[in-house]
């Protein structure tokens, strides 16, 4: 990171925090991942980088849900979901959808959860992603308990 600092490479120091958060997170250091997260999310924001953007909201809006948080977690997959629409990050839009609809399915809210699924599914289901059939799975799940 110190070498990308030197060289100018901004960009390439927010996808290493990036991947930084990623990791301190599978060790379980939320708190820590959070705040490498957000200085990522940050510099994005200051580059206009909006791929790195989208991601970084997305995966803190995965720390908050794993944290219970999930009035937050959605407004972040919401700031995600948007920007990906609008730059055509298909793939990430998908996998939002799938957590948003995850997190209304928690929440008991099967017809938003359907709402969420159905979409991420239609696109899985068009890029051929193996995610698509966890997806299937848990939109008849939702669609047989309600």
């Amino acid at each position: 990171m110190e070498i990308k600092e030197r060289i100018g490479n901004v960009q390439g120091k927010a996808a290493t925090l990036h991947q930084l958060g990623i990791l301190y997170a599978n060790k379980g250091e939320v708190d820590e991942a959070i705040a490498l997260f957000n200085q990522s999310l940050e510099i994005n924001e200051r580059i206009g980088h909006l791929q790195g953007k989208v991601a970084t909201l997305h995966s803190l809006g995965y720390m908050y849900a794993n944290k219970g948080e999930v009035d937050k977690a959605i407004r972040l997959y919401n700031q995600s979901l948007e920007i990906s629409q609008r730059i055509g990050a298909v793939r990430t839009q998908a996998m939002t959808l799938r957590r948003l609809g995850y997190l209304a399915e928690q929440q008991g809210e099967y017809t938003k959860a359907i709402s969420y699924l159905q979409p991420a599914l239609e696109i899985l289901q068009r890029l051929q992603s193996p995610d698509a059939e966890s997806v299937r799975a848990s939109l008849d799940r939702i669609i047989r308990n309600s």
